[in-house]
């Protein structure tokens, strides 16, 4: 049986540069990393791989010294205006890290359209060996798993996938039931964190946690366990686990991966 890969996404790290981030998993244990090529929102620190040709050969080399390998790439964003030919400087990077995944949000309230641009990622990915995942989140555009998988489906691509991440499938009320449905070509990885207390009335709320207070896998009130028996049993599982409280208590980046990758190992060896 070959081993699960555990892959260290950059919101867990979001701190560290991508060279640093890519030392930091390969001392922890990871076999792959995941890598932003745009920052999630206007505020959020960022480190530009696309336009730092520089950066972008330090990764690649890190990246060839440790062994480690691109899971995913993030974060494309299919809004109204999006013309999806603009996004391929970004997959060619993609492409240059030897990431097989690209995560996408649904940020159009036109699902027709989103639905649209979708199809074309998935061909303008398909060109580059990328996966097009559309993450369901509750406060966007695709918002729980019945919608992504809707879209995805409707486009109609081969490559075009859903995106499993835990603390969305908890705060958008998805269900197991409906994720036993979707077939296993359209889960290529999953994200993994758990997260604590019950679903806020305030989406705001929901948000903040999101991004900012996530818990270890098995230290929240998530079925993971669940949740892992029916996504497909090798999935390879990206922890996505920000946790400021740690950050600004001066619990280093490399202290959180190790502490996440534990944690996700310790869950599994339960199932």
């Amino acid at each position: 049986m070959n081993e699960r890969i555990f892959s260290l996404a950059a919101l867990t790290v979001l701190e560290l540069s991508p060279p640093q981030m890519v030392e930091v998993a390969a001392r922890a244990g990871y076999s792959h990393v995941g890598l932003r090529l745009v920052p999630a929102t206007p505020e959020e620190h960022h480190f530009p791989l696309v336009a730092d040709a520089t950066l972008c050969r330090q990764t690649l080399e890190r990246l060839r010294d440790t062994g480690l390998k691109v899971l995913d790439v993030e974060i494309l964003r299919l809004k109204a205006e999006t013309r999806v030919d603009d996004f391929e400087a970004i997959l060619a990077v993609g492409a240059e890290f030897g990431a097989s995944e690209l995560l996408v949000a649904g940020n159009d309230a036109n699902e027709a359209r989103m639905t649209d641009n979708f199809a074309a990622l998935c061909d303008l990915a398909d060109q580059y060996g990328l996966h097009p995942h559309l993450e369901f989140m509750p406060w966007t555009d695709a918002r729980d798993l019945i919608q992504a998988r809707r879209i995805v489906e409707n486009a109609g691509r081969a490559n075009g996938c859903v995106l499993v991440d835990a603390f969305h499938f908890n705060r958008s009320a998805s269900r197991l039931e409906d994720l036993a449905k979707v077939p296993p070509a359209r889960m290529r990885y999953a994200q993994l964190c758990d997260v604590a207390g019950p679903r806020p009335d305030s989406m705001e709320e929901i948000l903040r946690q999101a991004r900012n207070e996530r818990r270890f896998p098995g230290d929240g009130d998530c079925d993971l366990q669940g949740l892992l028996s029916v996504l497909p049993a090798t999935i390879p599982l990206s922890l996505e686990i920000p946790t400021r409280q740690l950050l600004e208590q001066g619990v280093s980046a490399q202290q959180r991966a190790d502490m996440a990758l534990a944690k996700a190992r310790a869950l599994l060896a339960l199932g």
